[in-house]
C-alpha cells in the first residue's frame, strides 16, 4: 500500500505517531536531545492524541525547542506551503544565501509548530499528512543526490511506511517498534547534519 493511502487509512493514534515521528527524526535539526520528544510518544501509549496529556506536553516540547509560533519561522525561499513546486521557480539572491540546512531546520520547527494541540482525526490527517511531505523534504534537502530520491529520501519513506503499517497492524502495540524506527532515522540525520557541519568547518 502506498504511502498516501496508509495516511489515508490510518486511526487518530497511527496520525499522531506517524506526524509525530516524521518530527522525531528531525530533531537533530532543532538541537533537541533525543528524548525531548519521549513524553508524546508516551501520552500516545497512555490514551492517544485526545487526552489532555498530549497537549500539555507539545506545548512543553514546543517550549524546550522554542517553537511556539508557526508565522515566526520567515526563513527566505519557504512560503507558507512547504511542498515541492508550490514556489514560481524564481529564486532572489537573498533566498539562494539561505543554506540547506536552514531551510531543513525551518520545516522540522514548522512541523512542531503546527502540530493540533486539541486534534481531532482531520487535524490530525492533515497534520500528518504535512509532517510527512516536510520530513521527505527535509531528507532531500540533505541528501548527497542532485536531484530525484537520493539514498536519505528513499530510506525516510520507507520508515513513513513502516510507522504506519505498524499502527495499522498492531494499534497501541505498534508504539513501541515504530519509535525504534524513528530512532534509527534520528541517528542517521544526526550524523549526515554533523558530517554536513565537518564539510563547512
Amino acid at each position: 500500500m502506498s504511502l498516501v493511502d496508509l495516511i489515508a487509512r490510518a486511526d487518530e493514534r497511527g496520525l499522531a505517531a506517524s506526524g509525530l515521528a516524521c518530527l522525531d527524526r528531525c530533531v537533530p535539526l532543532l538541537g533537541g536531545d533525543d528524548e525531548v520528544l519521549r513524553p508524546l510518544w508516551s501520552s500516545l501509549a497512555d490514551g492517544g492524541a485526545d487526552g489532555d496529556a498530549w497537549g500539555e506536553r507539545l506545548a512543553k516540547a514546543r517550549a524546550e525547542l522554542d517553537c511556539a509560533d508557526p508565522s515566526a519561522d520567515t526563513v527566505p525561499g519557504l512560503g507558507p506551503d512547504p511542498a515541492p513546486g508550490s514556489g514560481s521557480g524564481a529564486e532572489t539572491e537573498t533566498e539562494a544565501a539561505v543554506s540547506d540546512e536552514d531551510r531543513a531546520a525551518a520545516l522540522a520547527r514548522r512541523m512542531l509548530a503546527t502540530a493540533p494541540g486539541d486534534p481531532c482525526a482531520s487535524a490530525l490527517r492533515a497534520w500528518a499528512d504535512a509532517c510527512s511531505a516536510a520530513a521527505l523534504q527535509i531528507h532531500r534537502l540533505l541528501d548527497v543526490a542532485a536531484d530525484g530520491d537520493g539514498p536519505l529520501v528513499a530510506a525516510e519513506r520507507r520508515r513513513q511506511v513502516a510507522v504506519l503499517e505498524l499502527l495499522a497492524g498492531r494499534g497501541a502495540g505498534g508504539l513501541r517498534p515504530a519509535l525504534e524506527v524513528s530512532t534509527e532515522g534520528r541517528r542517521v540525520l544526526r550524523a549526515v547534519v554533523s558530517r554536513r557541519a565537518r564539510g563547512r568547518s
